[in-house]
Order: structure tokens, then sequence, then C-alpha cells
């Protein structure tokens, strides 16, 4: 087996895998009710399914010895932009209430810090004391 061989049997097993995680995302898609878990489904799935196929389409270009960086660039923005484009849709799918409302974070000087609450502190010291 050659290597151009072994590269298209490679380019086409990534081919393979990308298009299952697309039609996985696509059926998510459809199938989930709320807005808020039909970002997931393009996203993340989408998102590791086009990897694959563009993975597949340089793994393909490479063994038939020349070499392009188009799909390396394409992956870079895709995985980039992705993220904050599901974020912004979240965002306005908060804000025009289409969803659940978050919980409002707790009201202490704890939230968003490295400080734990005093009943923790006793319960690590009762800890460490016992052992």
């Amino acid at each position: 087996m050659t290597d151009q061989d072994f590269g298209t049997y490679a380019a086409a097993l990534f081919l393979l895998i990308g298009s299952g995680f697309v039609f996985v995302g696509a059926v998510g898609l459809l199938k989930f009710n709320d807005p808020m878990t039909r970002v997931h489904a393009p996203t993340k799935v989408g998102t590791v399914g086009i990897g694959m196929l563009l993975l597949g389409s340089m793994v393909y270009s490479n063994s038939l010895g020349s070499t392009s960086i188009h799909e390396l660039l394409i992956m870079a923005f895709l995985f980039v932009t992705a993220p904050i484009s599901a974020h912004f849709i979240a965002k306005v799918n908060i804000h025009r209430r289409a969803c659940e409302t978050p919980p409002s974070p707790p009201r202490d000087e704890t939230w968003s810090t490295l400080n734990s609450p005093e009943a923790d502190q006793k319960n690590e010291n009762l800890k460490v004391g016992q052992s």
C-alpha cells in the first residue's frame, strides 16, 4: 500500500466521521425544542464535524503532494467564531425571555472569588482533624 492509498483511506475515514457528526448536529437542531438547547447542536457537534471534514480534505491534498493551508485557516476561524456566536445567540434568547432565566448568583462575598463560606471552612477543619 502506497502513501497515496493510505492518505485516501485516512481522508475517507475522516470524511465519514465528520459526516456522522454533522448529521447528529442536524438531527439535534431539529429535535430540540428550546432555543437554548438548540444552540448546542450546531456549535458543539457541528464544529467537530466540519473540522473532521476539513481535516480529511487536508490529508487528501497532502497525499496528492500539494499542501494547502486554506483548510487550516478555515478550521482556526471556525473554532474561534463558533463559541462566540453561540454565546451571542444565548444572550439574545435570555434578553428576549425566550427561555428560562438563569438563577441569579448568591449575594455574598464568596461568589466569583476564591474565598469559601465559613460553613465550608468549618467542615474542612473537621475533616482535617479526623484524619
